[in-house]
């Protein structure tokens, strides 16, 4: 298997569109810590999830070109609410608190894993969860366990592997192998798996295309 980024191919036309919705305007909305307060949902929407520390606010931030957007930290459970972007009034972004270990208290893990389960289950405008895997470590059993909650509630997930650029190339292609033959087993499972890497900008002109087809139309003007 070649040292591919994306299993799709993408064409210049479908990466421009990507890049100027991603280039274009991008406000965090609100930070949410119970399931009444989420937001009406008027924009086809898009989740990133993961372990705690797998890189979701980086990558948020190095898809949407700006450093600040979503706050990142080098401790587990950093992120502890769901916080919204909007993003160009065309798609809204949802970066949800990590799952797995965290630094903080166990009622306050617990608590926000009930949130995260029940805005997965539950949300209806939600079109895609980017499912975060570190490229290190591969699909762990908590990773597992929120592909078999995913697949139950028939909520599509793409898996996205970050920090690419910290395992060679060899490396890299056995484990895109490896994630694709496996989620032929999950019936929620997009059969694409992306390999990133925000800090060298790997695969997130790809992932930039791959959202923007979830996204409302463009205007013209």
């Amino acid at each position: 298997m070649s040292d591919a980024v994306d299993a799709a191919a993408w064409d210049e036309a479908e990466l421009e569109a990507g890049r100027l919705l991603f280039a274009g305007p991008c406000t965090f909305l609100l930070s949410v810590a119970r399931l009444e307060q989420i937001p009406d949902g008027a924009l086809p929407e898009v989740a990133f999830a993961g372990r705690s520390n797998v890189g979701k606010s980086s990558l948020i931030n190095a898809l949407t070109g700006r450093g600040s957007l979503a706050r990142t930290s080098n401790t587990p459970g950093r992120t502890q609410q769901i916080n919204f972007f909007d993003l160009g009034g065309r798609l809204m972004l949802a970066d949800l608190p990590g799952y797995g270990y965290a630094k903080a208290p166990k009622a306050l893990v617990d608590g926000w894993t009930r949130l995260v389960n029940a805005y997965l289950k539950g949300r209806a405008p939600l079109r895609r969860v980017c499912l975060l895997v570190d490229a290190r470590h591969g699909l762990k059993a908590t990773d597992r366990e929120v592909m078999a909650m995913l697949d139950k509630a028939a909520v599509v997930y793409q898996i996205v592997l970050t920090k690419a650029d910290k395992i060679g190339a060899g490396q890299r292609a056995d484990l895109l192998a490896a994630t694709t033959a496996e989620l032929a087993g999950h019936t929620a499972a997009h059969p694409d798996v992306l390999a990133t890497s925000s800090r060298k900008d790997q695969g997130l002109a790809e992932l930039r295309a791959a959202l923007t087809t979830l996204a409302l139309p463009a205007t013209a003007g």
